[in-house]
């Protein structure tokens, strides 16, 4: 068989019905086993590759899901987009990864790409800012905001954590081993996340009895680097004896300035990271730390990914928990 592999060529070279052979690679229930099975086996053979925009085109859907992040260095992100791949081939859905480096633009170039994919729907951690003009045209995409909200953004609902009880209790954990000065280290008000985390870390201060000192709380665009310079501001000011962290590549930044300098986190120094990648238990006598629950936040998304219709605005929201050692 020569030229392009289509169904109606398969179709062909089995003796059988087009739509028999169109339904078999569609998982169409109607379809006897043995033949779905002879389809898809003979369909590998010549080489057949589906078409998805004609899909599209008929009306079938193209099962694609887009998902943007800042980035895959951040364990949180490379975890939670290594189980959604793993949910969503489980149902069929062929999952497309863009990463936006936190930049609007390159997120609205995203956008687009997917829309000419004609995906189904898109999953985004919102980029600061807010978009000039018209929220971005998605349709006819659903699109959920994942830990982040940005007004604009055109979402019709998020799946957030909720980290404002394990921060807080975090400050109080601190407090309670008898620390006063309490530096925190997070991302910028700019952000809806960055503004829980830090209202969290005043909360645990009120509680604790400890009055805030601005001193001690440093906020910037999250990143390694940020994290890391702001761990070495407040080392070398010698008035803060514990850290706690509000993201995830500002923990490890602010990891990295502590021991460069020969201290090692939980003994010579209190600290508390964000995230808890597998790697903080060996550390020292392990790194206390805020765990996320990454596999309840993907197996959620891809939940309402099947549903027909999302309502405005729907929030999920599921809990980190304190991890002390």
């Amino acid at each position: 068989m020569s030229g392009r592999i289509t169904i109606k060529s398969i179709a062909r070279d089995l003796g059988i019905s087009h739509m028999t052979v169109s339904r078999a690679l569609s998982n169409h229930p109607n379809v006897q086993k043995s033949t779905r099975e002879m389809i898809v086996k003979r369909a590998r053979e010549l080489g057949y590759v589906k078409n998805a925009a004609a899909t599209a085109m008929r009306g079938d859907g193209t099962r694609i899901v887009g998902l943007l992040l800042p980035n895959i260095v951040n364990d949180f992100y490379a975890r939670f987009a290594n189980v959604m791949a793993d949910v969503c081939a489980a149902q069929s859905l062929h999952l497309v990864i863009h990463l936006t480096n936190d930049d609007l633009s390159q997120e609205q170039q995203a956008l687009e790409r997917l829309r000419e994919l004609q995906a189904m729907a898109v999953v985004m951690v919102p980029s600061p800012g807010a978009p000039g003009g018209a929220p971005p045209d998605m349709s006819p995409m659903s699109a959920i905001e994942l830990v982040r909200r940005r007004e604009g953004s055109g979402a019709q609902a998020a799946v957030l954590v909720d980290d404002h009880d394990a921060l807080r209790d975090a400050v109080l954990h601190l407090a309670d081993s008898g620390h006063s000065a309490i530096g925190y280290i997070g991302a910028s008000g700019g952000l809806s996340s960055g503004g829980n985390r830090l209202s969290a870390y005043r909360e645990g201060l009120k509680q604790a009895g400890l009055p805030e000192d601005p001193a001690l709380v440093h906020t910037d665009a999250p990143s390694f680097g940020m994290g890391r310079k702001s761990a070495e501001h407040l080392l070398a000011a010698g008035k803060a004896t514990g850290i706690v962290c509000g993201g995830v590549e500002i923990s490890n930044g602010a990891l990295s300035a502590l021991m460069h300098q020969g201290l090692k986190p939980g003994r010579d120094f209190a600290f508390v990271g964000y995230g808890d990648p597998h790697w903080y238990a060996w550390v020292a006598e392990g790194i206390t730390a805020i765990r996320l629950p990454v596999e309840d936040l993907a197996r959620e998304v891809v939940a309402l990914l099947g549903r027909d219709h999302l309502q405005s605005k729907e929030t999920r929201s599921f809990k980190a928990t304190l991890v002390i050692r």
